[in-house]
């Protein structure tokens, strides 16, 4: 797995095409009596550009740091690319720039900086101390530059991450896209209630939620507190605590009260063997949690057990779409659902990724 460093926003413009056929042998909505978040004394980290302008610098200050930076990266050469594909240099330069403009109230500034001993005060959101401490982990210690400023851009959302969450994928994006086009013609799965499991920072929760809008609803699990508190910090910036339920736990664990009644299921569960997660990118193999990444010995533990869950929770005609390493594992789930589980489902469908590559298994319950 590799850690896509992207800035900006992507509302996705491809269009997918499923084509299964879609049982119209749907339960009615089951009833949404309360929407809450889980109890929880963990605060979230609050993401730079979001924190009040309460530190300082001069302008010569910040170019002397700035020119410390540059440097240092300017340090690293080709070294990380070549040892893990990790980031090269015009990379770290992009993020020193993106570090810049999270830190700093006014961007005019950005003009200013070419003067000497310019001695103006410019307003920060973290002190001159810190941007240094953050730069040296970045460089020496290969910490992800999500984790450094506590966003990640996915789609059109700009969503808390901070360190125990795992940081949400371009590729995963296409889950997103494919639930649009499954409900788009299908009021049953549009007005049902979904299941976003192992959410993270939830954000396929609130691609489905915002597609859903107020005709359907979405229950977001995790095992990790921590996730919980960054997935909660998310779903209340974009104003949909009344579509988004979190609930704590593992898997389906959480969800015996809606068994059978699902319309959907989604998930990008751990998919890395076991022994692979030592060969990823520095950023994702020391950083990130493992428990997001691991997968077991051959990285199907997570993906079969949700098969089976899905075969018990879903509703007749309810949908499901899951993340895998590629087509291995996409071939794998197909032979199983298959031979093992065979009658729980139909128009299986794999789907490719931006790539090309077989990454999602889809279909429907009998």
């Amino acid at each position: 797995m590799k850690l896509s460093f992207i800035r900006g926003c992507f509302p996705s413009n491809l269009s997918i095409f499923v084509n299964p056929s879609i049982s119209t042998n749907l339960l009615r909505p089951v009833c949404f009596s309360s929407i809450s978040s889980p109890p929880t004394s963990l605060k979230p980290q609050i993401p730079l550009f979001l924190r009040p302008p309460l530190h300082s610098a001069s302008v010569s200050d910040l170019r002397k740091w700035h020119d410390w930076a540059k440097n240092f990266a300017s340090s690293v050469g080709t070294t990380f690319l070549d040892s893990d594909n990790g980031p090269d240099l015009d990379l770290l330069c992009r993020e020193l720039k993106w570090l810049m403009e999270d830190a700093i109230e006014d961007h005019c500034v950005f003009s200013q900086m070419g003067i000497e001993n310019n001695q103006t005060n410019v307003r920060l959101r973290m002190g001159i101390e810190e941007l240094y401490n953050l730069w040296k982990q970045r460089i020496e210690e290969r910490r992800p530059f999500q984790y450094l400023v506590g966003c990640e851009h996915w789609r059109d959302l700009v969503l808390s991450v901070q360190d125990g969450v795992l940081i949400p994928r371009p590729e995963t994006e296409l889950i997103v896209d494919l639930v649009a086009d499954v409900v788009s013609n299908n009021e049953g799965l549009r007005e049902g209630l979904w299941a976003d499991l192992g959410t993270g920072s939830g954000a396929l929760a609130i691609g489905i939620g915002r597609i859903l809008g107020s005709c359907g609803r979405v229950i977001a699990t995790d095992l990790s507190p921590v996730a919980l508190s960054v997935a909660a910090f998310n779903v209340q910036k974009y104003g949909l605590q009344d579509v988004i339920e979190l609930r704590q736990g593992s898997w389906f664990k959480p969800l015996k009260d809606v068994e059978g009644k699902l319309a959907g299921i989604v998930s990008n569960p751990p998919y890395i063997p076991s022994d692979n997660i030592s060969g990823l990118q520095a950023e994702v193999g020391r950083h990130e949690p493992r428990l997001a990444l691991d997968g077991g010995l051959n990285g199907m533990d997570d993906l079969l057990h949700l098969c089976n869950g899905a075969a018990l929770m879903l509703r007749p005609g309810g949908f499901f779409i899951f993340e895998t390493n590629g087509k291995k594992q996409c071939k794998c789930l197909a032979k199983y659902i298959e031979n093992d589980i065979r009658g729980s489902f139909h128009s299986l469908d794999m789907v490719s990724d931006f790539s090309g590559i077989q990454r999602f298994p889809t279909g429907f319950h009998q």
